[in-house]
Parts: structure tokens; C-alpha cells; sequence
């Protein structure tokens, strides 16, 4: 049994017009989103052992302001294949976790993170899998569940543990 976690970035400032998207840092609700995700993490026991997370600027500040709340620092990979990564290419990297790490995480950005959660879960709480399947909003945060080992993961084998938004924890 694996456990993938699906983070999506924080709200991101758009105060410098011209900026690349890339280059784009949280704005002020989202430096407060990403510790107090970071401290539900935390609480809920649900810390992962392996990270990868896209190379934009917003979502390696999210991790970091996520990681300072944990006890325990996992292994992390930035990866450029995150950075508006679709669905098949999140499936992929889902699939290379090495087996030692039975909880992983995926730090990224919509539409494809929204996308994947959605096509990876086919079953769990009703009410938690209606409202991802509405929305996935930035530093929302989806725990899924899947009875086989990283490279079995297909469409549908993941069952929705939880399914967290900051506007939740407030």
C-alpha cells in the first residue's frame, strides 16, 4: 500500500506585471496557507518521506514554508517535469517513487494536478471526492490511498483519504 499526497501551490502574487509565470513568488495568502498546511501535515501524522516538487518559484516556496512546520525533513527532488505537468506525466513520476518510501508527495500546479486527483481516485468519502472533483484550490492539499506498490498505480486504483483546503483549518 502506497500513499500519494497531490499539493497544489499556494496563491501566487501577481503584483509584477510582465513577470514570467514561472518566476512568480506567493503572495501574502499564500505565505500564510503553506505553514498552517504544512502544521495540519504535521498534525495529521501524514508527513511524507519523499517530496518532488515543481522548479516555479511559487511552489518551492510552499514546500519550504510547508517543511519548516515538520519534526521530520523528507528527501526532496525538484523537478522541471512538475511545472505544469498534465495528468500522464504525474502518473509517470508517481510510478518511479522508489519502493522504500511508502508516502509520497507531488508539489505542483492546476489544471493538471486537479486533473490527476480526479482520474487517480476512484473511490473514497463522497463528500470529500465532490469537492475535489469541483475544484482544487491553491494549497489544497489530496491524501490518496492505493493497495499496490508505485509502478501498479493506474487511473482509478486511488481511494481519496482526505482531501484539505486552508480554508478548512481557519
Amino acid at each position: 500500500m502506497v500513499t500519494l499526497m497531490l499539493f497544489r501551490h499556494a496563491k501566487s502574487s501577481w503584483d509584477q506585471p510582465g513577470q514570467a509565470d514561472f518566476d512568480r513568488p506567493l503572495a501574502e495568502r499564500g505565505r500564510r496557507a503553506a505553514p498552517l498546511m504544512g502544521r495540519y501535515m504535521e498534525k495529521q501524522g501524514v508527513v511524507p518521506g519523499y517530496v518532488a516538487c515543481s522548479t516555479a518559484a511559487r511552489a518551492r516556496e510552499t514546500l519550504e514554508l510547508a517543511t519548516r512546520e515538520w519534526s521530520v525533513q523528507p528527501g526532496i527532488t525538484y523537478d522541471e517535469g512538475l511545472y505544469h505537468a498534465a495528468p500522464s506525466t504525474m502518473l509517470a513520476m508517481a510510478r518511479s517513487i522508489d519502493v522504500s518510501h511508502d508516502r509520497a508527495m507531488l508539489v505542483g500546479h492546476n489544471p493538471g494536478m486537479h486533473g490527476f486527483a480526479v482520474e487517480l481516485c476512484g473511490g473514497g468519502d463522497g463528500s470529500a471526492l465532490r469537492r475535489l472533483a469541483a475544484k482544487f484550490p491553491t494549497a489544497g492539499l489530496a491524501t490518496i490511498v492505493a493497495d499496490c506498490a508505485w509502478a501498479d498505480l493506474e487511473p482509478g486504483v486511488g481511494k481519496l483519504e482526505a482531501f484539505c483546503v486552508p480554508r478548512d483549518l481557519e
